[in-house]
């Protein structure tokens, strides 16, 4: 089974955060997101606004770093929730539950400063690429001065194009 969303849009509200009785930081945002086609009277695009819920370091990443009209990328599973409302009504509820967000645009674009282009994973850190297990590979050992890059050998001078 698979259950992964990614969605971009921009948040329509500061992001709220809250603590759990345990002391977990949770946030809470939502994010309008406009449909691929244009509607045919009105020649406008529709938009859904979208609950996202985020935990632990993520929460206090989106928290520090996002505000209302920030272009935001994020990555996560669809949760359904039911619910009670004060009158007794049963309720249900969709929202996004975040692994990852990301920044959808520069921090120019959104409120006057430098570049953002990264993201924050859960767990900790900013994404990167990973290193490989073995940085040579299959080309062998380094060379004996510690360079990794060297003269090749021999040259017959054809171009190979």
């Amino acid at each position: 089974m698979l259950n992964k969303i990614f969605i971009m849009g921009r948040l329509t509200r500061d992001p709220e955060l809250r603590r759990t009785q345990t002391g977990t930081p949770v946030a809470s945002f939502s994010l309008a997101v406009d449909r691929d086609y244009k509607d045919k009277s009105t020649g406008e695009r529709a938009t859904d606004f979208i609950d996202v819920v985020a935990w632990r370091q993520t929460a206090e990443f989106v928290t520090r770093y996002f505000t209302k009209g920030r272009m935001a990328v994020v990555e996560g599973r669809l949760q359904i929730r039911d619910w009670t409302d004060k009158e007794g009504g049963k309720r249900r509820s969709a929202e996004v539950i975040a692994d990852n967000i990301y920044f959808g645009d520069s921090k120019r674009d959104g409120d006057g400063g430098g570049s953002y282009s990264t993201g924050y994973r859960q767990g900790g850190g900013y994404s990167a690429p990973a290193a490989p297990a073995d940085p040579l590979g299959s080309y062998g050992a380094p060379p004996a001065d510690g360079d990794q890059f060297s003269e090749l050998s021999t040259d017959d001078g054809d171009l190979p194009f």
